[in-house]
């Protein structure tokens, strides 16, 4: 009999969340960090020494021997450096402790991350700062403290600190709105997230004999397995138990932790799965999600598992993703982007609705760049994901809404009621929309769903620029509307609306997004096609990028230029890996097994020749072989020239740009790699299993039994 858990007392254990805080916290401490939590006010430095005492007894409790500042740097993962408590007494004994200055501030060596330029070699002081509004919380006896990390001058060097800007940001310009609508109770506007994870799950075994999985984390090479995901029966099938023993075990981690998942099923492909959690506020979602990220790879080697992350593990499966489901809520609970019994009457729904279609039209290049990375190049636009293009979809319900008021008539409601046609079956409420898998940014009742966001994605990015564009129309609109008197608003507001719908419709697309005529349209309305991250991530850089982040002081310019040469950085230190991965295993594995099944083939034919066997087939088949690994040999070399080539290039940096040297490894490198993964492929249908250097694609995709 297994044994049965109890949710609502393990849930948060492991976190110093409101609930412990209210109990270990003097009431006055208490109300005036609850402050600062639910205002974003700044912390009053004088709880300091009350809450690190508090906070440090409790991790004691928990088994804690250390503490760390954990911070999001721009590589990508979290960060921590670990301190003990224990402070000498002189005698040779030891006591515990962690003050208020320990708390609130850490400092780390700033110049062995990221910083685009911002912090040379030499300058290696940084800070990390503490964040109050996120949850700390005891894991392997240390205790975390999500913080911000920003360098000696004052520059954002992580992802959190700019997440809480634009927080702010969109905040003030929400309220000035609401203020308008006659909301004069709600104190903050919350941008919230519930961010979806899809993972694949395969045996620990056969990824160790694969160097690309090791070294990448994808696949560079294989053919398509016998079967894949064309039966369409790993979708919401029955999950494998040692799968659900893997879920139980994460959903128990998870809920200890505080991070509120709620979903789980397989996913498409064969061996994906995917996790779905609660909505939380953008900068908490953030965090969970990176801890889940983390839980998922560590618990699943306890089950001899490895949990692949990569947007595209497998090619000709399809990969994944991390849809970022953003909505706005008001700090006394009103869903701002809940249309209500009748949208097309709900004024305030409707002019939050035209900011976020404004913001994604405006600002399309950011939102796409706010997903471009080398992995996720394999996925969006690849029939399995939002194409490249950024368009919103509302469903027949907001779009007639949406027409009807571009043309000045009325909205007939449909029914909004399903009958099944069978006695038994009730009838039940539809939503207000249709879901759009192919859409990019669908409206999905009473929240957006970003859809382009990449598995392995830190959700802070794209919460980043959507809170910080959509800030932007808010703020457009109040200036336009605070000029009215309470005699004309409503027909300045009616006027704001038409002008913005009919502007900005060409961003509204309903129908497929992954056929070829989309393009086309998405074409003749003018929208950006940005295909690849070196395509998307220059236009950081445009001038209306930069104004609209220093207005809002999300980024300072120079942020914006170090961000820029970052995630470009990224991108061919990425693909610079990868190629030299598939120079060694060509070299060093599927060279010499080809060339051993060619002499094994060889023997046979000498041997039948003597007895005057027809080896017609034999020499067709080693000559098809024996072209394919020339071939092969030959486009491997030139690969290896040209990462000398890149090599220069890098070199010289300073000269050359980091986006010449990103276009060099796009247009060349990666497109070498997919010649000579070409060849590969097609040698592996062609050659004995048994002397194939590698689990191919059907062993891996089922190695979970």
């Amino acid at each position: 009999m297994s044994e049965i858990i109890d949710v609502s007392r393990i849930f948060g254990e492991d976190v110093f969340n409101e609930s412990t805080m209210r109990k270990r916290l003097p009431k006055d401490v208490f109300k005036k960090l609850k402050e600062t939590m639910n205002t974003g006010r700044e912390l009053d430095s004088t709880i300091a020494e009350s809450v690190a005492t508090a906070m440090k007894d409790w991790a004691i409790e928990k088994g804690a021997t250390h503490y760390t500042h954990w911070f999001q740097p721009m590589t990508g993962i979290t960060a921590e450096k670990h301190d003990s408590f224990i402070a000498p007494t002189g005698d040779g004994t030891v006591i515990m402790e962690f003050s208020g200055k320990e708390l609130i501030k850490g400092e780390t060596d700033a110049s062995s991350f990221p910083s685009g330029g911002i912090r040379a070699t030499f300058e290696a002081r940084g800070y990390t700062a503490w964040d109050p509004t996120s949850f700390a919380f005891v894991k392997d006896n240390t205790l975390y403290i999500p913080t911000a990390f920003c360098s000696y001058t004052g520059e954002a060097l992580d992802k959190k600190t700019p997440l809480l800007r634009s927080m702010d940001a969109l905040s003030v310009q929400a309220l000035r709105v609401l203020r308008l609508f006659g909301n004069t109770t709600s104190k903050r506007v919350i941008p919230t997230v519930g961010a979806e994870q899809e993972y694949f799950l395969i045996d620990k075994s056969v990824y160790e004999k694969r160097k690309d999985l090791l070294f990448t984390g994808r696949t560079l090479f294989g053919a398509p397995a016998p079967k894949g995901q064309e039966m369409e029966d790993h979708y919401f099938g029955v999950i494998k138990q040692r799968v659900s023993d893997y879920m139980k075990d994460l959903d128990f981690a998870l809920w200890k932790l505080g991070v509120p998942s709620t979903t789980k099923h397989n996913e498409a492909a064969p061996a994906q799965h995917e996790m779905a959690p609660i909505f939380a506020s953008a900068n908490l979602a953030a965090d969970q999600n990176q801890l889940a990220m983390e839980m998922m790879q560590k618990i699943a080697k306890k089950h001899d598992m490895v949990c692949l992350l990569h947007e595209k593990p497998f090619k000709g499966v399809n990969g994944s993703g991390k849809h970022d489901n953003w909505a706005l809520s008001t700090d006394d609970g009103q869903n701002l982007l809940n249309p209500g019994k009748l949208p097309g009457e709900n004024a305030q729904f409707l002019t939050f609705l035209a900011a976020v279609i404004k913001a994604v039209d405006d600002y399309a290049e950011l939102l796409r760049l706010s997903v471009a990375t080398a992995g996720n190049d394999h996925r969006l636009g690849a029939h399995e994901a939002p194409p490249a293009i950024i368009s919103i979809f509302l469903g027949d319900e907001l779009d007639e809404v949406v027409k009807a008021i571009i043309e000045g008539r009325i909205v007939v409601k449909k029914s909004a009621y399903f009958d099944l046609g069978i006695m038994t079956l009730p009838k039940f409420k539809k939503d207000n929309t249709d879901r759009n898998r192919t859409s990019p940014f669908a409206f999905t009742g009473n929240k957006f769903e970003f859809r382009s966001v990449g598995s392995t994605h830190n959700v802070a990015t794209p919460n980043i620029i959507l809170n910080t564009i959509v800030a932007e129309s808010l703020r457009l609109f109040a200036d336009e509307l605070e000029k009215a008197t309470p005699e004309n608003f409503d027909e300045i507001l009616h006027a704001l609306l038409v002008k913005t719908f009919k502007n900005h419709s060409r961003v509204i697309f309903n129908g497929n997004g992954y056929g070829d005529e989309w393009v086309k349209e998405a074409e003749k309305r003018g929208l950006p096609n940005l295909v690849s991250a070196v395509d998307a991530l220059p236009h950081f850089e445009d001038k209306k990028s930069i104004d609209v982040f220093t207005q809002h002081k999300v980024f300072t310019e120079r942020e914006i230029h170090a961000r820029t040469e970052i995630l470009l950085e990224n991108y061919y230190k990425t693909i610079n890996i990868e190629a030299h991965t598939v120079v060694e295993m060509v070299k060093r594995d599927y060279t010499p097994a080809v060339m051993s099944y060619q002499k094994n083939l060889c023997d046979i034919i000498a041997s039948k020749k003597n007895v005057g066997i027809d080896v017609t087939v034999e020499m067709n088949t080693v000559q098809k072989i024996s072209s394919l690994t020339s071939s092969m040999v030959a486009k491997n070399e030139t690969l290896e020239k040209l990462l000398d080539e890149a090599k220069k290039l890098t070199a010289d940096k300073e000269s050359a740009g980091v986006e010449k040297i990103a276009r060099f490894y796009h247009d060349e490198i990666f497109a070498k790699m997919n010649e000579i993964r070409a060849d590969v492929d097609e040698l592996e249908t062609m050659v004995a299993s048994s002397y194939w250097p590698v689990p191919a694609y059907g062993e891996i995709l089922f190695s979970v039994k």
